[in-house]
């Protein structure tokens, strides 16, 4: 589970994941009992510390896919401690450690705001409240995370009395939360510098919603001041603009600490999983894992990759399971033509490609595929090229829409699988075309079964493409 190297005294961190939790509360998202258990057992698979997996006290389906991914802890086909949500309510409480997880989180108000409009409880009464609970779900024999709530709009004073009370009651971790995402990096650290003096022998964890784009900051803030557990979701979401995303944390302490937190090279599946499960599609420029995350498209850029992929990538982009691209059009250069040429099996002498760059320059595409530089090839040389056999497989899979089910909805989660590079939804018998590029029989096996297994789909049909479309190999 531990793929992090530490030095003597320094210490370790670890990821709690909130995707079946948090992530869930994001609007529109609902996820199945089927889909939590998979969720699950691939966030233990990447070596996810701690997985919070829910309230049972929300919805019946909830609780019982708990039950089902507890019982898979106990088998041991998940290896991630298992944290269960609650209000600080006794009936949720008892509830929540009635499934037998290996740890309650608990969950109250600490900033005046909330005690004044939404407990109605003094500072005073508070404290007592959180005790009280804390010391509930004590009694059950099950560990317990207090989690203070709007923490970062807390006195920090008051905070520190907040996490004393906790720990007495026998917390022996507390999640300070940035609800509503206003910490600075400065005054997380502050804050997790001051809880960690004052109390040393509870842990921390950090809570960093994203309202200001400043979470995955935040949270390396906290564990320069003392957090040792972070809370991220897969893709960052959750409420309002989410929390700190997994891959994008994972990876940037990898680069700035030299540690690896998970299994960096499976975040792509795991991101393709939860985009499959939502139908919310990363927008390109999502960080580590969008698709434009490791794509150049300035001829600068791509001469500088060319040359050093250092100049112009922070990490190499296989460490997080990612390929380095080039986005073709006019901002190109020589080099990156001449590097997709040499790709595509062809190889010309400098003229041509000087040629082929003056009519990439006049092109208005706004990205140039393969078969559309090799007809500008085919322009400036009057030469045709012979179709060569394609090493992978092609194929078009006809789906069936249930009919409760909304058609788009299915196509949605559909388009984020991996390997599906494009869905049409049609008329006539069937209801959505997918095409899917695999490497290999087992690979397009596995990708159809992933359609069979999202919701509303109702059948499949699947064609091979015999004859590929034209790839060049071909030397002037």
């Amino acid at each position: 589970m531990d793929f992090a190297i530490y030095a003597p005294g320094e210490r370790r961190v670890r990821i709690l994941d909130s995707t079946l939790r948090e992530g869930e509360q994001t609007p529109g998202v609902v996820f199945s009992e089927e889909w939590r258990v998979r969720i699950a057992k691939a966030l233990s698979d990447i070596g996810v510390g701690m997985i919070e997996v829910g309230d049972p006290n929300v919805a019946p389906d909830i609780k019982s896919a708990i039950k089902k991914i507890v019982q898979l802890k106990k088998e041991g086909a998940i290896q991630s401690e298992i944290v269960v949500h609650s209000r600080a309510v006794k009936q949720d409480l008892e509830t929540a450690a009635s499934l037998e997880p290996d740890r309650v989180a608990v969950f109250y108000g600490v900033s005046d705001v909330h005690l004044k409009y939404k407990h109605r409880k003094t500072r005073e009464e508070a404290l007592s409240v959180i005790a009280d609970m804390v010391s509930l779900v004590k009694s059950h024999g099950v560990s317990v995370r207090f989690t203070a709530e709007d923490a970062s709009r807390a006195d920090l004073d008051y905070l520190v009395q907040v996490v004393k009370v906790a720990r007495g009651a026998g917390a022996d971790r507390v999640s300070i939360a940035d609800t509503v995402g206003v910490f600075t990096p400065e005054r997380a650290r502050e804050y997790f510098s001051k809880v960690r003096a004052a109390v040393p022998d509870v842990g921390l964890d950090i809570h960093a919603h994203n309202d200001f784009g400043m979470a995955v900051a935040n949270s390396l803030a906290a564990v320069e001041g003392g957090a040792d557990v972070v809370h991220t979701t897969v893709n960052g979401l959750g409420e309002r603009a989410g929390i700190t995303p997994l891959q994008v944390f994972a990876a940037a302490y990898y680069y700035h600490k030299g540690v690896k937190l998970v299994k960096l090279e499976k975040l792509p599946e795991i991101t393709a999983m939860v985009e499959a499960a939502t139908g919310i599609t990363l927008m390109p420029t999502f960080p580590v894992s969008g698709e434009n995350a490791f794509t150049h498209k300035a001829g600068v850029h791509q001469a500088g990759v060319l040359s050093n992929p250092e100049t112009y990538e922070p990490i190499p982009p296989e460490v997080v399971g990612r390929a380095r691209d080039f986005s073709l059009d006019k901002y190109s250069g020589r080099k990156a033509v001449q590097h997709r040429l040499e790709r595509l099996g062809v190889s010309v002498p400098p003229d041509v490609v000087d040629k082929v760059v003056e009519e990439v320059k006049r092109s208005n595409v706004p990205r140039l595929r393969d078969e559309d530089l090799l007809e500008i090839l085919e322009r400036v040389t009057n030469m045709k090229f012979k179709a060569i056999v394609n090493r992978h497989i092609e194929a078009f899979v006809w789906l069936k829409v249930a009919n409760n089910v909304y058609t788009t909805s299915v196509a949605r989660r559909v388009a984020a699988l991996k390997n599906v590079v494009s869905v049409s939804e049609i008329t006539g018998d069937y209801d959505v075309v997918v095409k899917v590029v695999a490497e290999n029989a087992e690979e397009l096996n596995r990708v159809i079964e992933n359609i069979r297994e999202i919701k509303g789909v109702a059948a499949t049909l699947t064609s091979l493409v015999l004859k590929e479309l034209p790839v060049n190999s071909h030397t002037i």
